[in-house]
């Protein structure tokens, strides 16, 4: 059985607190930090240096892990290059026998942190058959026509589903997905949140987005629609990285959410989990003020194997 589900944890969170594996289906947080990950490559400032060698302090670029207790299938949201990591996270938290290769992978967009690790289905390595992947048409169409993810398709190792926003997916008689486009920094491809909709509770991701007000939906409004919502909280502060202009690279600011969803009621608030961290965002840090501050005023921040059921 799952004995992650035992732990104390607050309902507030999401976690099962009668000891047992749901039998309906459930999501597993597999990741919490920016694209790349925490601490990141060639930082030896404060915000990294005390956590290099440190495996409890290391967290994996933001994926989740949805599973269907009643099918035995699991799928993957986002490919992230810790893939390797976080399909051993999923595999703990199952209490039936699991296959590695999850049953399907859904795209954000193309972002490093979020599609490359797609390489680990490749023949170099898993060398999966026919892995169903979810991708947005310019998704799709920038796994096709560039190497080294066209071999991938070419090999047959991955098959592109492609997706429509506002389109439900059923992945199971109670399980269901529906893509939403949200404003980014849109290079490659657009951008994409997902509401996840299991037969007692909803789930709002959204990871990555630029601002709250540049997208045609009222966050606040789309947090009262769900149970749980995980959202962007890449920085904490403006000013967090010294001599960047960081208009240059948007996000709300957790400082502008907290703002920004002071109308909600503490009951809808605590529904807001925070994820996505920067390796300079203090909520990378579990005793830090900003820590303290956010869980405070009633939100919550994700964690790496926290278990939510649906």
């Amino acid at each position: 059985m799952l004995a992650l589900l035992v732990s104390c944890q607050s309902e507030q969170e999401g976690i099962p607190l009668d000891g047992n594996v749901p039998e309906d289906p459930y999501v597993v947080v597999l990741g919490i930090a920016q694209d790349a990950g925490f601490p990141q490559a060639g930082c030896e400032k404060d915000c990294c240096k005390p956590h290099w060698g440190r495996e409890e302090g290391y967290k994996s670029p933001v994926s989740l892990g949805l599973v269907d207790p009643s099918s035995g299938r699991k799928w993957l949201i986002e490919a992230t290059p810790d893939m390797k990591h976080q399909l051993k996270i999923l595999a703990s938290k199952t209490d039936y026998p699991f296959n590695h290769q999850p049953d399907g992978v859904f795209l954000t967009h193309a972002h490093i942190g979020h599609y490359t690790g797609l390489i680990h289905f490749g023949h170099e390595v898993m060398g999966t058959k026919g892995l169903p992947v979810y991708a947005m048409p310019r998704m799709d169409t920038f796994l096709r026509e560039n190497g080294p993810w066209s071999q991938l398709v070419d090999f047959e190792n991955i098959a592109i589903q492609r997706i429509k926003a506002d389109s439900t997916i059923q992945l199971a008689p109670n399980l269901r997905i529906t893509p939403f486009l949200v404003p980014h920094r849109d290079e490659y491809s657009e951008t994409v949140g997902f509401r996840i909709e299991g037969p007692k509770k909803s789930l709002l991701f959204i990871p990555d987005i630029d601002k709250w007000d540049r997208w045609e939906r009222d966050i606040v409004e789309e947090i009262r629609k769900v149970n749980l919502a995980f959202l962007d909280a890449t920085f904490y502060e403006n000013g967090e990285i010294p001599n960047r202009d960081m208009s240059e690279i948007p996000h709300p600011f957790v400082t502008e959410s907290m703002e920004t969803f002071s109308v909600l009621s503490s009951a809808e608030r605590a529904r807001v989990h925070f994820l996505h961290f920067n390796h300079t965002n203090p909520l990378c840090q579990y005793n830090s003020h900003a820590h303290t501050e956010v869980r405070g005023n009633g939100y919550n921040i994700a964690w790496e194997g926290q278990v939510i059921g649906l």
